[in-house]
């Protein structure tokens, strides 16, 4: 059923029914239509209520049908407005929990508007690069005002009903009702079932008193604040308009040509596919939606330093118990002393109230002993990133912890089974990768051992999405999705200043393309002795792995990054601005000579493209090792944990979009080049495949 029909006296009631959010798919609209339709024809019909069955008013467009044909097939939204508009019985639109995008456009047409407090209301559609395509960028602000309705339309962000009928002379809503919103929509149908003329939202004037100055302004602030997004200064035209144009049509004609151009261009794509991906990460392909789970009431923590108190902080801001387990009371006394700061610091700055924040320190207690954690329901090993200290705790959590208890480590590298191995319940035992900082970072990468339960894989996805994560699975291999493919995009940063570009060179020009950070100060950041303990375990187990010496080098020096106040950089003390070290350029010229290199110019287009496409070619092979479950959860990763640029949407998405015959290209090309590791370069099976079958990864 995409939306159902039925008669209230003598007010015939259609209810959007297209289950999650009544999204407006091509049957939903064909359905809604037909009601009005019977609706017109029926002469006992005096006054038509169009609400939205379940848990929405409407929240827009149907995402399963986004890009497709049936997306603007006819009746396509416009058309249904412009039908609701038209009807001579008045329509009253009766809003409920959410009102977002075209379902608000499609409210924004009826002739009136009654409204449940509490329900969200927004056009979001600039969190796609798009502006509002059926309207809603000429009628809000005939509704709200310019300004009110301008400020919503760019920042894309709901806001709640109770806030906007509040506004002095706001024209959104005709009446908040308390109680039961049918009922209440019904018999206010009947109230206007004989007054005419219908009232129109087109009808109302959009004015502003000084509009060539605040559209101007208004312009230059969002270009400023969103430099590589085109929508949000386009919604800031489309806006205009609606105080300009001669007739509302035209501003909707205006609004329709904006919204089709920015479709197509490479950052609503990269957005949409986000967007989507982000949906589609926590759909897992052998895992049905309606699998059992296993009932999460208490969580325990080992470790309470950095990640074991950043782990623990996500679960006490989600109301869940935990405890913090380590070995020595002052280690514990700090890992408390870190998450109270914390929080304290969110007080300050008024992110946090009081209360909340002693709420959340009463679910926190502590511990010295396995023993006293043992009925929690899951567990989180945050220790060392050693498979010897791993070995002892998982040792240790399988002699005490209740059947049933989810056993997680926050291993970034390790082998998951191996430790799985380590009890005798490996079903119960997962891979949870959080992302420092844990408490702020949205990854969570999410470890599927060979022989880890489904029932435990759903349980731990849906606590993701309790905890706020954005969670991603992965199979077990050296690093997973991330880490694996950052390492390959570490080499080749390695290799760009063996060649004759600077760290810091490097850094400005990933970042000028969009990362938040270029590699050599995400090296100072994150510590470049973590990368160093990696590479010695790779000269072990990879000998044929080649790497730039340089790293190794600059940390026999001492200079793992900003927590010794040197790295790639130089760092003042209690500062985090990097400063191009002399030291670091010497000792780089050193070993060129030592090399026998020649320093030759690199442009920034080899510096981006060498390292980006790393990330491309390891994730190909990520995937065709099903390591992924598909190219979009790479994606996510990247954008979600490593500061991937949005507009671009991630490596594989880029990649897509620049072509992969041309990746390919590009890729056998730096395989000539004698300094670079050319056996890496060969493009990986899944991508030379799809290269030459003029497809893509998504």
């Amino acid at each position: 059923m995409t939306a159902s029909y039925q008669v209230r006296g003598s007010v015939a009631v259609i209810a959007l029914d297209n289950p999650p959010v009544n999204g407006l798919s091509f049957a939903t609209r064909q359905a809604a239509v037909a009601g009005l339709e019977k609706a017109q024809a029926d002469a006992a019909i005096k006054a038509i209520v169009l609400t939205g069955a379940g848990k929405a008013f409407s929240g827009g467009a149907d995402i399963k049908e986004f890009g497709s044909p049936k997306a603007i097939a006819q009746p396509h939204l416009g058309t249904l407005i412009q039908l609701v508009e038209g009807c001579s019985k008045p329509v009253v639109a009766a809003i409920h929990s959410v009102a977002m995008g075209g379902g608000l456009e499609l409210a924004l047409g009826c002739h009136y508007r009654v409204v449940a407090p509490g329900a969200a209301i927004a056009l979001p559609e600039v969190k796609l690069g798009l502006v509002p395509g059926a309207g809603g960028t000429q009628r809000l602000p005939r509704a709200l005002g310019v300004e009110t309705a301008l400020n919503m339309i760019v920042s894309g962000e709901p806001v709640k009903s109770e806030v906007v009928a509040a506004l002095a002379g706001q024209k959104l809503f005709d009446k908040v009702i308390e109680g039961d919103l049918l009922e209440g929509a019904i018999a206010f149908a009947m109230e206007k079932a004989d007054l005419r003329p219908l009232p129109l939202v087109r009808h109302l004037k959009a004015t502003h008193p000084n509009p060539d100055a605040y559209f101007q302004f208004a312009r230059n602030t969002v270009t400023a604040m969103a430099k590589n997004f085109p929508a949000p200064a386009r919604c800031v035209d489309c806006v205009e308009q609606a105080v300009k144009a001669a007739r509302i049509d035209d501003g909707i004609a205006y609004e329709r040509n904006v919204f089709m151009t920015l479709m197509g261009t490479p950052e609503s794509k990269a957005l949409r596919h986000a967007f989507i991906g982000e949906r589609a990460a926590s759909k897992i392909a052998d895992v049905p939606e309606d699998t059992p789970q296993r009932a999460i009431q208490a969580v325990a923590v080992i470790g309470a330093g950095t990640m074991g108190g950043g782990i623990a902080m996500n679960f006490l801001n989600a109301g869940i118990p935990v405890t913090m387990l380590e070995m020595k009371q002052d280690a514990l006394d700090r890992g408390v002393a870190t998450i109270r700061k914390n929080y304290e610091s969110q007080v300050k700055k008024g992110k946090l109230k009081q209360d909340k924040y002693d709420g959340r320190m009463a679910l926190l207690t502590t511990t010295l002993a396995y023993d006293e954690i043992k009925d929690t329901d899951l567990v989180i090993e945050a220790v060392f990133e050693d498979m010897g200290v791993k070995e002892r705790v998982f040792k240790s959590l399988d002699e005490v912890m209740k059947p049933g208890a989810i056993l997680a480590s926050n291993t970034s590298t390790l082998n998951v089974d191996q430790i799985a191995a380590f009890t005798k319940r490996p079903q119960d035992v997962i891979g949870m990768h959080f992302f420092s900082p844990a408490n702020v970072m949205k990854l969570l990468e999410v470890v599927r051992g060979a022989q880890t339960g489904k029932d435990v894989l759903a349980t731990v996805m849906t606590m993701a999405k309790r905890i706020k994560k954005t969670a991603v699975v992965s199979g077990v291999c050296d690093g997973f999705i991330g880490n694996r493919m950052i390492e390959q995009y570490s080499r080749q940063a390695g290799f760009l200043i063996e060649e004759g570009a600077t760290p810091a060179q490097v850094d400005r020009a990933v970042e000028k393309f969009g990362f938040a950070m270029g590699p050599f100060r995400m090296g100072d950041l994150a510590g470049n002795d973590i990368g160093w303990a990696i590479r010695k375990r790779r000269y072990v187990d990879k000998p044929h792995m080649r790497y730039s010496k340089t790293a190794d080098l600059l940390c026999e020096l001492g200079r793992y990054g900003q927590k010794t106040g040197a790295g790639w950089y130089d760092y003042a003390p209690g500062k985090r601005d990097a400063i191009p070290s002399k030291m670091v350029e010497d000792m780089i010229a050193k070993h060129r000579t030592e090399l026998g290199i020649t320093p030759r110019k690199i442009g920034d287009d080899e510096i981006v493209h060498r390292l980006v496409y790393s990330l491309v070619n390891e994730g190909a092979k990520i995937l065709e090792e099903g390591i992924a479950g598909k190219a979009s959860d790479i994606d996510m990763v990247y954008l979600t944990g490593y500061g991937f640029p949005l507009h671009r949407g991630g490596p594989m998405c880029y990649a897509d979009q620049q072509g992969l015959y041309g990746v390919a290209q590009a890729m056998k090309k730096f395989a000539m080049n004698p300094r670079d590791d050319a056996s890496f370069w060969q493009p990986a099976p899944l991508l030379a495949k799809l290269a030459a079958e003029g497809k893509s990864f998504t």
